[in-house]
């Protein structure tokens, strides 16, 4: 039996457990191919220029992003804002409730027992590679867990491009990616980890306390989740491969600073639905050999 790794709210490792698609991820563009009709060959060409490794019609949407807008995306002035204030105030924000390998080992049936409404995630590195829009065979598997547990509608993907009125502000890119990854996309008008609860709890029609946050990126989606009373989960990465400098400098930079803030032993905010028999060890499961090998 394989034993993923996990880290829980005391800052250690579980015994027995390793608690383990078409649009761009930029501003709407003016011709979207989609995965309805094969594309034409003046579009191969045009998505083959913008990056050589694009082979198949999704892959083709993605890759329309130009450099500078993915630079764009990557520089958050609320996340820098809101890290400087951290740093001073309250590191705990940083500090995902759960930390896991896999999203497959997480327990979404007991989650729901435990009073939990709904479920947000990010999607680059958390359900797809960055700026991919395929699902991970990991992430699918368990996105099936989560929807069978709280059922589609208490599912939403909160992304700091597709659905952002800065970028997406007709809902171009939102509509795609709800389409191809079949996961209703939450309109924003803030970049994580800023902004109050109002549309997530205008959307799932309960207190942001009964949501859970998943994502990747401490400085984020932790922070965002942990500064709106979530229960917090953060996968590890699939890849750095075509991340910005911007994104990987920031990841090693939030990377050190929880590395410190738990050599210092600080804790994740309290939750008032992790009491009693529901510990978070309790929403973790052991993945088998064959499973947690995929």
């Amino acid at each position: 039996m394989i034993k993923p790794k996990a880290r829980i709210n005391l800052g250690l490792y579980t015994r027995g457990v390793r608690p383990v698609a078409p649009s761009c991820n930029g501003r709407p563009v003016k011709r979207v191919m989609t995965l309805n009709a094969a594309p034409t060959p003046s579009e191969q060409e045009e998505a083959m220029e913008l990056d050589g490794s694009v082979t198949t019609a999704s892959e083709a949407i993605a890759p329309q992003l130009s450099r500078w807008q993915r630079i764009g995306q990557s520089f958050n002035v609320a996340g820098i804002a809101f890290f400087a204030k951290m740093v001073l105030t309250d590191r705990s924000m940083a500090i995902p409730h759960l930390q896991i390998d896999d999203l497959r080992q997480v327990q979404w049936a007991a989650l729901k027992k435990a009073g939990f409404e709904g479920c947000i995630f990010d999607k680059d590195n958390t359900l797809t590679e960055p700026y991919r829009l395929e699902l991970r065979s990991s992430a699918a598997a368990s996105l099936e867990e989560c929807r069978a547990a709280f059922g589609k509608a208490k599912i939403v993907l909160y992304s700091n491009s597709a659905g952002l009125e800065q970028f997406d502000p007709e809902g171009v890119e939102a509509e795609e990616l709800e389409e191809v990854l079949g996961i209703a996309v939450l309109r924003h008008k803030e970049k994580k980890p800023a902004g109050g609860p109002e549309d997530v709890e205008r959307h799932f029609g309960c207190k942001a306390e009964k949501l859970i946050m998943i994502g990747d990126r401490f400085l984020t989606d932790v922070a965002f989740g942990n500064r709106l009373g979530m229960l917090t989960i953060r996968p590890e990465p699939f890849t750095s491969e075509g991340e910005t400098t911007a994104v990987r400098a920031a990841r090693a930079v939030e990377g050190a600073f929880v590395a410190r803030c738990r050599s210092r032993e600080i804790l994740p905010p309290a939750h008032a639905l992790v009491a009693g028999a529901n510990t978070l060890a309790s929403f973790l499961k052991e993945l088998d050999d064959n499973i947690a090998t995929r």
